[in-house]
């Protein structure tokens, strides 16, 4: 990769992170709903409950996917730099989820301050899956302060870090990536087969960004008033007891920073699990949700200078190997 165009990979995840700080995700016409709307009529055609059908399901929509996101960047690349970087900019604000993570998560914290339980309840799917229905006032707190550290990693670090890597067909592959696992990956009766290879993919996709997000939520600990030795003790000791292999990572960095504990029984639509329990304290109030809300913020500035450091760095490793005569 040469320098202009490794200067346009940094420049367009910086940009990209600043439209989603500046302008959030968009309210109406959003490429990802766009994207869901048709996963959803798709599976009307390939649903089957096997495996095989829900690996064919992921193949045509990411293929699908990649193709147009191909079409994209090479459309882009006529216009030289400047089209590059732009491409990428406008692919990694669609692909980012932060800032309106951090709206949500402020938004449920001023709810449940207020002792507004039913307007918590009301938010809440829009956070995670979980049967808000089941949830008090404390249970609603846990939720959101465990979706928020959840997707710290799955809507900001890892789409942050794809862009850096995979310019704008990786981060958008991401991006449909995730999306699939949220639609068919979680373990209900429906998706129990047809939605293995979506859950898989994800666990694969996201495994060195949430293991990015947990060392990056160690060094912003500090940051919010939090603790970073607690953050690393909570990630080493619990993560590995949670049933995701990269949720745990990052809930366990966050319990650990914020001094409470996370985990537990968690009540879904189509199914009770008895998690583990991560970190150490009490249960988290409505101040550990505003100081994990602020903590996820300091780690989505974090990962974007990272992947801007990464950009750079990939592209310096790339132009050595090139120079290097061959024997």
């Amino acid at each position: 990769m040469n320098p202009p165009r490794t200067r346009a990979r940094a420049t367009g995840v910086l940009v990209g992170y600043l439209a989603d700080l500046a302008l959030a995700d968009p309210r109406r016409g959003h490429p990802v709903a766009g994207f869901g709307t048709v996963a959803a009529r798709l599976e009307g055609l390939t649903y089957r409950d096997s495996r095989i059908a829900g690996a064919a399901h992921v193949a045509i929509l990411l293929g699908g996917l990649g193709a147009g996101a191909l079409g994209v960047g090479r459309g882009a690349a006529r216009f030289g730099t400047v089209g590059t970087t732009a491409a990428l900019a406008a692919a990694t604000w669609v692909a980012l989820g932060g800032t309106s993570l951090a709206r949500t998560g402020t938004a449920m914290a001023d709810l449940l301050g207020a002792g507004d339980v039913d307007g918590a309840r009301a938010l809440l799917p829009s956070l995670c899956g979980r049967d808000p229905q089941f949830l008090d006032a404390d249970g609603l707190t846990r939720a959101t302060l465990e979706s928020v550290a959840e997707n710290t990693s799955d809507a900001q670090v890892a789409p942050a870090l794809c862009a850096a890597v995979g310019g704008t067909t990786g981060v958008l592959l991401y991006r449909g990536a995730n999306t699939l696992d949220a639609m068919v990956g979680h373990r209900s009766p429906r998706y129990a087969q047809f939605g293995w290879a979506a859950a898989r993919l994800d666990d694969l996709a996201n495994y060195l960004p949430a293991r990015a997000a947990g060392a990056l939520t160690v060094l912003c600990a500090p940051l919010v008033g939090g603790s970073a030795i607690g953050a690393a003790r909570a990630w080493r000791r619990d993560a590995r007891r949670h049933p995701s292999p990269n949720a745990g990572v990052v809930e366990a960095a966050f319990a650990g920073a914020l001094g409470v504990q996370l985990g537990g029984p968690t009540r879904y639509r189509h199914e009770l699990q008895l998690r583990p329990t991560l970190g150490d304290g009490p249960a988290p109030g409505v101040d550990d949700l505003r100081r994990g809300v602020a903590l996820s913020r300091c780690v989505q500035g974090a990962a974007a200078l990272t992947a801007a450091a990464v950009a750079v760095l990939s592209g310096v490793v790339r132009s050595g190997r090139r120079a290097c005569p061959r024997r």
